[in-house]
């Protein structure tokens, strides 16, 4: 490890990051480097996370994590990383999202910035990495360490914001998101909107990885993602509907059908679940699943069934659809999921919805004319 304990540490990283650099510049322009340079790409990424991480038998040195830090915003690292990730050889990959993850978080000791220095620059200055990052879900190799690096920024509503409203530019630049109207719904086309194909079109791994990520896109910043989700409201539910909760993927509907009761009965989204539980085709839907030959299935859209029923103030067409199945509800919910005699609050709501349901009128109410 002599490396760590050079005269001119400053030289010695900038030698490692350049270097580096010279190789991701090749490396972008084939598929794979000669075996030679894959090796020596993979030893420098190596010694770069042992800076930032030091050994059992030596600390870090303050001095060289900052230095390093720098250099990999001032060479342009983290985008040639990002961008070449599923490139690089199984370890170097573990090693380049260990590096990723300390850069990314980390805080000069005298700096007294909120944010971490090299994420401030990359929200900033290079917003393409947090994209390349995201399109790392289009390989196998780097689906799960781009995915960690990403779940672990996401904790900034900046980064969240990023991937909302990112939008295809001629030039390939990212959004400014000084400049976004959020109240304009977006074209669809952004990185956001890849998660769909991501989780559903994918491996199994990737699959499973896009969906953690998706599902901390939306549920971490509720604010921001509410405004998001009332602005697109029309296109985000056609997608999610289609793809998501009529997946014939089993773990891709049931995580879906969960994630969508979570986000109907969040405090912060009462305007997205007031306009989706109005709904007759999303009722349909849901009702479904209540009859779905997989008994998770039934449970997971049982608690978004339960919403359209509990709601005191529903839509004509609403009213009219649980009106028409009145009869055939009340003879099939007494004895749905009837095995499940130890979930008590599962069995006082279906009790609850029974109720709800002999209780509804015999005729829907027509919504009061428009003033």
């Amino acid at each position: 490890m002599a490396f760590l304990f050079p005269r001119n540490k400053q030289k010695i990283a900038q030698d490692l990051a350049r270097s580096a650099k010279d190789m991701l510049l090749k490396l972008s322009t084939v598929d794979q480097l000669p075996a030679a340079a894959e090796e020596s790409l993979a030893q420098k990424l190596a010694q770069m996370k042992l800076i930032l991480q030091g050994t059992q038998e030596t600390e870090t040195s303050p001095e060289q994590v900052y230095q390093l830090v720098n250099l990999l915003i001032s060479e342009d690292l983290l985008l040639l990383l990002a961008t070449n990730i599923h490139k690089i050889p199984f370890e170097a990959r573990k090693d380049t999202q260990f590096i990723f993850s300390n850069a990314l978080r980390y805080k000069h000791p005298n700096g007294g910035a909120d944010e971490p220095v090299a994420l401030h620059y990359v929200l900033q200055n290079r917003p393409q990495v947090i994209i390349a990052l995201c399109n790392g879900y289009e390989h196998r190799e780097s689906a799960m360490p781009c995915g960690g690096i990403l779940r672990e920024v996401l904790k900034y509503d900046a980064v969240a914001a990023l991937v909302l409203y990112d939008e295809p530019s001629p030039d390939g630049a990212a959004r400014n998101l000084a400049e976004v109207d959020t109240a304009k719904p977006s074209s669809g086309q952004g990185v956001f909107w890849r998660f769909f194909d991501w989780i559903v079109k994918s491996s199994f791994e990737v699959c499973a990885d896009a969906f953690n990520t998706f599902r901390e896109i939306l549920t971490r910043h509720k604010e921001l993602v509410a405004t998001y989700l009332e602005t697109n409201f029309d296109q985000f539910f056609s997608k999610y509907n289609r793809m998501l909760i009529q997946s014939d993927n089993y773990v891709t509907k049931r995580q879906s059908i969960k994630l969508l009761g979570e986000l109907l009965l969040d405090r912060a989204n009462y305007n997205i679940m007031t306009k989706y539980i109005n709904s007759s085709e999303h009722l349909k839907l849901c009702m479904k699943l209540l009859l779905d030959d997989r008994r998770m299935i039934n449970y997971e859209g049982f608690h978004v069934f339960k919403v359209f029923v509990a709601n005191p103030n529903k839509s004509y067409a609403v009213q009219r659809m649980l009106i028409n199945n009145r009869d055939r509800l009340l003879r099939f919910l007494p004895s749905f999921l009837d095995d499940r005699t130890d979930d008590d609050q599962f069995m006082d709501e279906k009790s609850f919805l029974i109720r709800k349901i002999e209780l509804l009128p015999t005729e829907a109410t027509a919504p009061p004319p428009a003033s």
